[in-house]
């Protein structure tokens, strides 16, 4: 399938919503399964990934839900796009606060988090600013 009808797809918005889940279900599942391994090699608070990935697991549950929805709801994915830009800043302001002092790995892993969320959050709203609003009633 060539990108240009991938990005025309009628399921584009809700492909990118199941992206976000599987991503944030891959993340959770690790760091709620392996906090104090991930917080030696990432030398980042045990604490802090493991209620991070804690949260990633509802956030993927959600996400998850919505995009199940028929038509999908916009106000709430408005709102994802909020969280995920939200939580891309969290992550930047994580590393340059100098709260914490993660390993090379640790910038990496917390780096490729933001960058992901971003993403996610560009296509989210590249979706909804090309999907036909849908009629209140």
């Amino acid at each position: 399938m060539s990108s240009s009808s991938i990005l025309s797809s009628p399921n584009f918005l809700r492909n990118v919503l199941r992206v976000d889940a599987l991503s944030c279900i891959a993340c959770g599942v690790l760091q709620v399964a392996f906090p104090a391994a991930m917080a030696r090699l990432l030398n980042l608070p045990e604490a802090l990934i493991a209620y991070t990935g804690e949260f990633l697991l509802v956030y993927a549950a959600v996400v998850a839900f919505v995009s199940t929805r028929n038509p999908l709801p916009r106000p709430v994915i408005w709102a994802l796009v909020a969280g995920n830009i939200g939580w891309a800043l969290a992550c930047v302001l994580l590393l340059v606060s100098g709260s914490v002092s993660p390993s090379m790995l640790g910038v990496a892993y917390v780096v490729v988090q933001a960058l992901t969320v971003a993403m996610l959050a560009e296509l989210q709203y590249f979706g909804l600013r090309r999907a036909a609003p849908q009629p209140a009633w």
